[in-house]
């Protein structure tokens, strides 16, 4: 059984200190990846939006 991310995690990834167009990119390609791959996570994990 897969484990979902909780919102908590997904948050505090988002806290990670780097430039906002670098941590928006990764959060726009880590989201893409978990849409298209049909997954809980990216396989990045600790980047925004894993």
């Amino acid at each position: 059984m897969k484990v979902r991310p909780s919102i908590g995690e997904f948050l505090t990834n988002l806290d990670k200190p780097m430039p906002k167009g670098e941590k928006f990119g990764k959060l726009a390609v880590n989201l893409w990846r978990r849409v298209a791959l049909r997954q809980n996570c990216c396989g990045h994990p600790g980047e925004p939006g894993c």
